[in-house]
Formats: structure tokens, sequence, C-alpha cells
């Protein structure tokens, strides 16, 4: 996983891209609006995505695009940016929960 090739790389773009975009415009999940919020999901995304195959396991022999296989690479992209938009609530205090 570590050497990923151009395709893999831009499977693992797509899909960070994609999710970011629901959880932050259609979902309105972010800690703050605006474009610049919505990059960095995807950069998190990303390294979710990247990490959703050799974390999560090699799922489904036949979805998958070289060494990225597509489901854990899309539960590791919602994982991290739900996590990293969790903890930026919970740091600004803007988290909502019971006090």
């Amino acid at each position: 996983m570590p050497g990923l090739d151009f395709t893999g790389f831009l499977t693992l773009l797509i899909i960070s891209v994609v999710v970011s975009g629901i959880l932050h415009f259609g979902a309105k999940y972010y800690v703050l609006p605006g474009f610049w919020s919505f990059c960095s999901k995807v950069v998190v995304g990303y390294i979710g995505a990247w990490l959703g195959t050799p974390v999560i396991g090699r799922w489904w022999e036949g979805v998958n695009v070289g060494e990225v296989f597509l489901v854990p690479a899309i539960l590791g992209s919602i994982a991290l940016v739900v996590l990293a938009v969790d903890i930026a609530k919970m740091v600004t205090g803007d988290g909502g929960g019971a006090s």
C-alpha cells in the first residue's frame, strides 16, 4: 500500500472528495462553513481512505482498484472525517452535547 500508483492515488482522491462533499455540503457536518473547511476534510478523508484497506481489511476481492479496496477505503474516509470534525467541535466547545 505505501507504493501507490497513480490509479490508486486518483481512486483515493475521488473517494475523499465524494465523502467530504456529502458530509460538508449535504449533511452540513462541519465546524466552520466554507471552501477551506471542505478542503481540509478532503485531506483528512484521503488519509482515512488510504488507511482503510490496511486497517479495516481487504473486503470483496472483486470490488477493488489495484491495491485499493473500495468499501474499506470509503469506511476509513468516513471514519476519519467524522473523528476529525468531532474532535474539532470538542476542542472549540461547539459540540452541542450535554454539560
